[in-house]
């Protein structure tokens, strides 16, 4: 008994009763339009106008349906005034597809609940208000007549009749509620291009997420060792400590860059973004060199080709690898050398950082040897083996030797004329 009348205690359900009346009103600016072929044949029968109109009306609702904006008007409405969760509109799909039916069919039939329920639930307001009024009161209805004499007959058949006009509303909303997930829901092209649109969204924040690990990780290792050498030399060379410091600043300030880029594009700011977006290459390679060896340890660079040829995705890509090798040798290395080699030739780029490591100590999987503990997320190689996958590259990163790590990458390349 509960569940039977709780549908009609939901203001949701006459909310979705008024929807469907105020489609119904809409649909009247097409009734003139619908009229004209009835008018322009005169020596039809009467019903045969009336038939004919109403044909007329349907199509030209069906016409108005077919149209994008009545689609996206009716999925931001309908959850509103439905209560029915519905998902947005994709701006890259229209109504084709095989759902580009739905739209128009859902109409007709919101159009024509709205009148039905409209005219049956005011007939019922109606004699609900008019039966207590008379001493003797009648409804007739389809051929149907019902007499109610005056006293609590006519209260309780007054009330009855409320009940059904209640009831009529929710019949109303619960039907335009069952179809407008089944007729107003994404079609067969929209569900592939919700599923690309995630597919780009998930990929942006992969990148992002290897950006925050190349760059922050880095900086974050680096400035780690280069306090701690300036602490150490800080009174017995208060110059090097000065310049330790320097660069420590430097790589804050371009750490923050980073930071504030990715930051902005997660917010949905990539416009405002966009003209402060680090695009550091292999040009910027000398500055990096140059912060490794301000965090105290030794490096050996091989540099060959016209690096400064290289096209910018792979240099920037390429930039990003050997920043996260150097990162990892910092991390994990144990002390010694670290060999830096960058060859650029007309059919690839060649890219190798070789580093020293403790006895039974991976670069890049484990805790290093060298000054300090630094701890390790595990996505510092596969992000380098995604990036180097998806250039159609190269890639080796194991042991060389029992102590020394070889990171080695081979990308194909175009020298630009």
């Amino acid at each position: 008994m509960i569940k039977t009348i709780r549908p009609l205690l939901r203001c949701s359900s006459y909310s979705g009763a008024l929807f469907a009346c105020c489609g119904a009103l809409a649909s009247l600016l097409l009734l003139p339009f619908a009229a004209l072929p009835a008018l322009a044949w005169p020596s039809a029968a009467y019903e045969v106008q009336i038939v004919l109109t109403l044909l007329v009306w349907a199509v030209l609702i069906g016409v108005v349906g077919l149209a994008r904006t009545t689609r996206r008007v009716l999925i931001v409405c309908a959850p509103r005034m439905l209560g029915v969760p519905l998902p947005d509109p994709v701006a890259a799909c229209g109504p084709a597809g095989t759902g580009r039916w739905g739209t128009p069919l859902w109409l007709l039939l919101h159009v024509a609940l709205g009148w039905a329920g409209a005219l049956v639930s005011g007939v019922l307001l109606l004699a609900a208000l008019t039966l207590p009024l008379g001493a003797e009161a009648g409804l007739s209805l389809f051929g149907w007549t019902v007499r109610v004499k005056d006293g609590w007959g006519s209260w309780a058949a007054a009330f009855g009749c409320l009940l059904s006009a209640a009831t009529v509303c929710a019949v109303v909303t619960t039907a335009l509620r069952w179809s407008a997930p089944r007729l107003l829901g994404p079609s067969p092209a929209e569900r592939l291009a919700l599923a690309a649109e995630r597919e780009l969204a998930l990929a942006e924040r992969n990148r992002l997420a290897h950006e925050l690990h190349d760059s922050i990780g880095h900086t974050l290792t680096a400035t780690t060792i280069q306090a701690a050498v300036a602490g150490e030399v800080l009174s017995a060379d208060p110059v090097a400590a000065r310049a330790t410091l320097r660069s420590i600043e430097e790589s804050s300030r371009a750490a923050l860059e980073d930071l504030d880029y990715v930051l902005g594009v997660l917010r949905e700011q990539e416009a405002e973004k966009a003209e402060t977006a680090p695009t550091r290459t292999l040009a910027d390679l000398p500055e990096l060199l140059d912060r490794v060896r301000h965090a105290g340890a030794v490096v050996e660079q091989e540099l060959s080709g016209e690096l400064t040829q290289v096209q910018g995705s792979l240099s920037r890509a390429a930039y990003r690898i050997l920043q996260e090798g150097l990162t990892n040798a910092l991390r994990h290395g144990a002390g010694g050398p670290i060999e830096v080699r960058v060859a650029a030739a007309p059919d690839g780029l060649e890219i190798g950082v070789v580093n020293r490591t403790g006895a039974g100590t991976s670069a890049g999987t484990g805790a290093g040897t060298g000054r300090g503990a630094f701890p390790t997320s595990g996505h510092g190689l596969p992000g380098l083996a995604e990036r180097v996958r998806l250039l159609h590259g190269e890639m080796e990163a194991g042991p060389d030797g029992p102590r020394h790590w070889r990171l080695a990458v081979r990308l194909p390349v175009r020298l630009s004329a």
